[in-house]
């Protein structure tokens, strides 16, 4: 029994020690944990971003545009592949003023029947390829307001009786002020 308990004994210590040697190989070093900050950004609506860098929003395929000092609007179809804007102009007359070119003519609006008469100075004249050929078009400065925006842009004077609008709005209006969603329409009342 002695030879039993002192075998127990000399394991017992050969255990704790070899635990003890265990214990010192395994200290570890501390870790780090840095803490994440989660920053929340407010939910910012696509047509509120859009607003920050086109005043104009995102617009439709057609929508209405003032023609001061018409009272009314006309509709007016939004054209992305038409470089330039393009207005409906009726009994056109070419003068001259203080040695300038000036052009006067027509617009009715087609809708409420105001009539006026524009003049304008001459900025350019322009060819514009077509499928039937080219011609010769007049472009003045027309102030428009769409939207709520007031813009002076080149118009090219042309016969739009045949076209249900009017009017045609071209990249030389769009470009930087809005962005335009085919699906829609009549954004802008």
């Amino acid at each position: 029994m002695k030879k039993i308990s002192s075998l127990l004994l000399f394991f017992c210590l050969f255990l704790s020690g070899c635990s003890l040697i265990h214990k010192t190989e395994e200290i570890q070093e501390p870790k780090v944990i840095e803490k994440i900050k989660t920053v929340v950004v407010p939910a910012v609506s696509l047509e509120e971003q859009v607003k920050k860098t086109h005043k104009l929003g995102i617009i439709g395929e057609v929508e209405p545009i003032y023609l001061p000092p018409l009272k009314k609007s006309i509709l007016a179809r939004i054209d992305t592949g038409a470089e330039n804007s393009s207005i409906d102009a009726q009994n056109i007359e070419l003068f001259e003023r203080e040695g300038d070119k000036w052009v006067s003519f027509d617009f009715v609006n087609k809708r409420t029947g105001e009539k006026h008469r524009f003049e304008k100075r001459i900025y350019k004249q322009v060819k514009i390829k077509r499928q039937e050929g080219s011609e010769e078009r007049i472009v003045v400065l027309m102030t428009i307001k769409i939207g709520t925006e007031n813009i002076s842009a080149q118009f090219s004077l042309s016969d739009r009786e045949k076209f249900e609008y009017q009017a045609l709005i071209g990249r030389n209006i769009l470009k930087g002020r809005a962005i335009v969603d085919t699906a829609l329409m009549k954004t802008l009342y």
